[in-house]
């Protein structure tokens, strides 16, 4: 038999051209990598990806990423296999995030870059393990701030990822303030519409997923959920998401038309978004039987903490050598899963 034809040559240059071009269709206010702030250190350009793919992929292929997987959302130590994570609500910021961009024309691989980062940096025990170690730490501590700094710092035995500076600014700028979902309290807003998207969807996504699970754990029932909430949002963890995406795609795209673009809600949305978020914090986060368990987490941390800032020596990587011993235990401790936090604890016999 004859030999087989060689296949025919691929020119990369061409593939690379093709996804510059896809990117030059977005919204004239969309981030383009031609247009960025970069990267903090020099790197060659890639033929089959463009910058903001390489920034998503690099996270997705993080070891802070899969630890989210062990990590918890609201409810400590659950009784349930179907209560939200880390991983499973960081999914759900994707999701909705990527769908108003992709609404919007804005920059898709970007929006997911942000929304995968956002929340790397947890700590175990969800925020009141966060809250913890802001009360131990001699400077405080956020986990937007710790996101930013496994990406930059701790990631790749600490070498960073060398994410670019709209990846970094928008995992950096996704936090905000209690007063309301689009607050630009502590942190401003992000330099891209893209950051911003993943800012709301944020919301969105833990709102509605919190719902669910305090629905499942008969703290609330369906039917408590405030009138004007229900009015404008719907019944349904569907109808509620759908309505809020959809709001905000017709709220922010004609002021894409104007001199300062911005990513909102209608007034009427916001409004009951933030009526029913206090609702939460009212009903499900400051519930009796979310703060206990809440307890046991934040007395584990503090142990894990106290120990380990005295015993440097014993921190098992994750952490920078040349830090001081606040730092590295705290660098340590966030990264714990839940179960590794507990297991560590009674190993050191610093908790039963």
């Amino acid at each position: 038999m004859p030999d087989a034809a060689p296949p025919p040559a691929v020119d990369l240059d061409s593939v690379r051209h093709a996804l510059e071009a896809r990117e030059s269709l977005l919204a004239p206010c969309a981030a383009r990598e031609q247009n960025s702030r970069g990267r903090a250190g020099p790197e060659a350009t890639q033929s089959l990806r463009l910058a903001y793919q390489i920034d998503r992929d690099r996270i997705i292929h993080t070891r802070a990423f899969r630890r989210l997987k062990h990590k918890t959302q609201v409810f400590v130590t659950p009784d349930s296999d179907h209560v939200v994570t880390r991983m499973t609500h960081t999914i759900e910021v994707q999701q909705v995030a990527r769908t108003i961009a992709r609404a919007l024309g804005l920059n898709e691989d970007l929006t997911e870059a942000i929304a995968m980062g956002h929340d790397l940096g947890h700590t175990p025990f969800g925020h009141a393990g966060e809250e913890e170690l802001a009360r131990l730490m001699p400077d405080g501590f956020r986990h937007n701030e710790q996101s930013l700094r496994i990406v930059e710092h701790l990631e790749h035995d600490g070498q960073g990822l060398n994410l670019m500076f709209e990846t970094r600014d928008g995992i950096l700028r996704h936090s905000k303030g209690r007063s309301s979902v689009t607050s630009e309290e502590g942190w401003g807003l992000p330099a891209t519409l893209e950051g911003e998207i993943v800012k709301l969807s944020d919301s969105i996504a833990y709102l509605n997923h919190d719902i669910q699970d305090a629905i499942r754990a008969g703290l609330i029932e369906a039917t408590d959920l405030p009138s004007v909430a229900l009015r404008v949002l719907g019944t349904d963890h569907a109808g509620r998401v759908n309505a809020l995406v959809t709001d905000c795609v017709v709220t922010s795209l004609p002021t894409f038309e104007s001199e300062r673009p911005t990513i909102a809600l209608s007034h009427a949305t916001l409004e009951a978004t933030d009526e029913l978020r206090e609702f939460m914090f009212q009903r499900v986060y400051h519930h009796e039987h979310t703060l206990q368990g809440a307890e046991r987490g934040q007395a584990v941390v503090a142990a894990l903490f106290g120990h380990y800032q005295a015993n440097p020596d014993e921190i098992a990587g994750w952490s920078l050598p040349d830090d001081p011993s606040w730092r590295r235990a705290a660098d340590y401790v966030s990264g714990m899963t839940d179960h590794y936090a507990l297991e560590r604890a009674r190993a050191l016999m610093l908790f039963e």
